[in-house]
C-alpha cells in the first residue's frame, strides 16, 4: 500500500497504516475546502471544509473524557508543585512525573498510539520562579526507555540524557532530578531517548516556566504548544498539526478573552518532522520576548516564526471584541489543524 500523505489525509479515503500496520482511522476526519457551497460555515454541509475553510466533519468532537485532558484547560493549567520552605528561607519544589503509553483519539475515529508525560499531550506546564530548588522525581511507566531533558542551566548529570547520571530510565524504573531553576523565562521539557525525533513526536514533551524574581506585570496567562502526529510512522512530515493536543479545537471552543485585558501567551513549538512553525494573529499585534529571557520586548508583530525547541512570549490587549483567528501561516499546517479563534468580549 502506498503511503498515506498529507494531501491524501486531507481528501479521506481508506484507513491511515502505521509502520506496523495498524489502523489509525476508518476514514479522513477531515474535509477538503472545496466540499462546501458558497455561503456556509464549517460543518454546514455535512463536510466541515469549503470557502470559510477547513474543519472536522459536521458533528466529528473527539472524546476528550476518555483521552483524559482537554485543551482548554491546557491553556491555563499551571503546575507549580508541592511547596516548602527549606534552610535558609529557600523555596523547594517537588512533582512527580510518570511516562505512559496512552492510545489518544486526535481526531474523529483516529486514533494514536502517544507517549505521554502524565498522560497528557503536552505534558504537565511545571512551573517556578528563578532561583527556587526543583526537585522532579520522574517514574517510567511506559514499555519504552524514557527521560526527563529541561532546557535551562543545571549540572550534566541532571540533563536526562543516555549516558551521563541517571543516563536511561528502562521501564518500571524511577530517578530524581534536581536542580536550580534558571534562567527565567519560557523552556520546555522532552524526552532524550533515540531515535530522539520519534519520542517527541509521540508525545514525550511539556512546558518548562521560569518566572523572573520580580513578577511580570498581572495578566490572563495562557500556555499554547504547537506540535503534530505523524500517524503514518513514516518520519515523512505530519498529517496532523495542533495546539494542546487536538487539531482544530480552538475553532469549536474559541479561547476566551476579556477586551483591553493583557493577554500573555507562552508560545512553544515542539513539532518534529517540519522544521519550522509560525504563530500568526489576526486584526492585531503582540509584543514579542524570544526565549523569555529579557523583559524588553524584541519586536512588535502579528507573526512569529519558530525553529523546533524555539518558544516565546507573546503579549497583546484586544482593543476590539468579536472573533479573532490565529493559525499557522504555512496554510498547509492551517488546513490540517494548526487554526483557532480567539472571542473577546467586554
Amino acid at each position: 500500500m502506498a503511503p498515506a500523505s498529507r494531501r491524501r489525509f486531507l481528501v479521506g479515503g481508506g484507513a491511515l497504516l502505521g509502520a506496523a500496520g495498524t489502523a489509525f482511522g476508518a476514514h479522513a476526519a477531515l474535509a477538503l475546502p472545496a466540499e462546501q457551497p458558497p455561503g456556509g460555515h464549517p460543518g454546514s454541509d455535512g463536510h466541515g471544509g469549503g470557502v470559510n475553510g477547513p474543519t472536522f466533519r459536521k458533528g466529528g468532537v473527539v472524546d476528550h473524557r476518555a483521552n483524559g485532558f482537554h485543551p482548554a484547560e491546557i491553556l491555563r493549567d499551571f503546575d507549580y508543585g508541592r511547596v516548602t520552605t527549606i534552610a535558609g528561607g529557600r523555596t523547594l519544589r517537588e512533582w512527580e512525573i510518570y511516562a505512559s503509553d496512552e492510545d489518544i483519539e486526535v481526531a474523529p475515529g483516529v486514533r494514536f498510539p502517544a507517549w505521554t508525560f502524565n498522560s497528557r499531550i503536552p505534558g504537565p506546564t511545571l512551573r517556578c520562579r528563578e532561583g527556587d530548588l526543583l526537585r522532579v522525581k520522574f517514574t517510567n511507566g511506559s514499555a519504552h526507555p524514557h527521560t526527563m531533558h529541561f532546557h535551562g542551566i543545571h549540572p550534566a548529570e541532571m540533563d536526562g540524557v543516555p549516558g551521563i547520571g541517571p543516563g536511561v530510565i528502562q521501564p518500571g524504573k524511577s530517578t530524581v532530578y534536581e536542580f536550580d531553576a534558571k534562567p527565567f523565562g519560557l523552556h520546555l521539557y522532552h524526552c532524550h531517548v533515540g531515535p530522539l525525533a520519534e519520542h517527541i513526536a509521540r508525545g514525550m514533551y511539556g512546558t518548562f516556566i521560569v518566572d523572573p524574581p520580580e513578577p511580570r506585570p498581572p495578566a490572563d496567562e495562557l500556555v499554547m504548544v504547537m506540535h503534530g502526529y505523524n500517524t503514518t510512522f513514516d518520519a515523512q512530515g505530519n498529517q496532523l498539526y495542533a495546539v494542546n493536543g487536538i487539531p482544530f479545537h480552538f475553532m469549536y471552543e474559541p479561547v476566551q478573552v476579556k477586551r483591553n485585558e493583557l493577554i500573555r501567551i507562552y508560545l512553544v513549538n515542539i513539532l518534529e518532522y517540519d522544521p519550522i512553525n509560525s504563530f500568526h494573529l489576526h486584526g492585531n499585534f503582540f509584543d514579542y520576548y524570544p526565549t523569555g529571557t529579557r523583559l524588553e520586548p524584541a519586536e512588535y508583530t502579528d507573526t512569529v516564526v519558530q525553529a523546533q525547541g524555539q518558544r516565546g512570549i507573546c503579549e497583546v490587549r484586544f482593543p476590539y471584541p468579536g472573533r479573532f483567528m490565529f493559525h499557522a501561516h504555512k496554510s498547509e499546517f492551517a488546513d490540517l489543524g494548526w487554526m483557532g479563534m480567539f472571542e473577546v468580549t467586554e
